[in-house]
């Protein structure tokens, strides 16, 4: 959360510098050109610092749920969490239905990441997915794989998102052995707990985890430039599900 913090700090004192170079931002005491100079070189200071930051291992320390076996250490990882007026069955079937366009911002969000031009390819992935098909299907569908399907508690998927060549993953149990150098792979879950009377809590934890330090600082860069996203998007995941299975007519 520092590193990103950091990042966007850099980012948002580079763009003012570079602006001041032009004309000088004098409401924000950049007087000269001279010093717009030095603002756009510590703002790129700042933002490669960010970037640099260690990524200690750490390790869960959450009531154990199914994503610790396959990623109970992790360098990076974020977590969100909701009440929802449902009972788990209804959470889960919601879960599993969601579509991408039921998620706020989520279709800007990836369009930022990765920009898409209308003549472009349009293959199905989870940053290009079909209106009406559910985000998880997409996801499990194009580079994403199930990792564990417990109906009314959890869901988890993995996915190898840094790799130095082909790795071959055919069942769940290579993705948590996965030791290869220059890797670093992804889970993500969703777990649902029955609060009774009626109400549930969704939580969607991330989990990062890099093989040695190369992988480690190649994805750290790129980590926290999208985090203020990713998180949103999970956020806005979270709430997606939420108003699915609380409008849902009891079954």
């Amino acid at each position: 959360m520092i590193g990103a913090v950091l990042v966007y700090s850099g980012l948002t004192a580079m763009a003012a510098g570079a602006v001041s170079l032009l004309k000088p931002l004098r409401f924000l005491g950049i007087r000269t050109r001279k010093r717009a100079g030095a603002v756009l070189a510590g703002g790129l200071l700042l933002g490669v610092t960010g970037a640099a930051l260690p990524a200690p291992l750490q390790r869960s320390r959450r009531q154990a749920t199914r994503i610790d076996d396959f990623l109970p250490e992790y360098q990076f990882n974020e977590f969100h969490e909701l009440r929802v007026h449902a009972p788990p069955d209804r959470v889960y079937r919601a879960l599993r239905e969601v579509t991408a366009e039921e998620i706020r911002f989520f279709r800007t969000l990836t369009w930022i990441r990765a920009p898409r031009l209308p003549w472009g390819s349009h293959e199905e992935t989870i940053l290009s997915p079909p209106a009406a098909k559910p985000i998880l299907d997409v996801a499990t569908s194009s580079g994403f794989r199930w990792l564990a399907q417990e109906p009314d508690r959890e869901l988890v998927v993995g996915t190898v998102v840094i790799a130095p060549g082909p790795v071959k993953i055919a069942t769940p149990r290579d993705f948590a052995d996965l030791q290869a150098p220059g890797c670093a792979k992804a889970v993500m879950s969703f777990h649902i707990e029955d609060l009774g009377n009626g109400w549930s809590r969704l939580s969607t934890e991330t989990r990062v985890f890099a093989t040695d330090a190369t992988a480690r600082r190649r994805f750290a860069a790129y980590w926290r430039l999208i985090y203020p996203g990713s998180a949103l998007i999970r956020r806005m995941w979270l709430q997606a599900v939420q108003r699915r299975a609380e409008g849902e007519a009891p079954g």
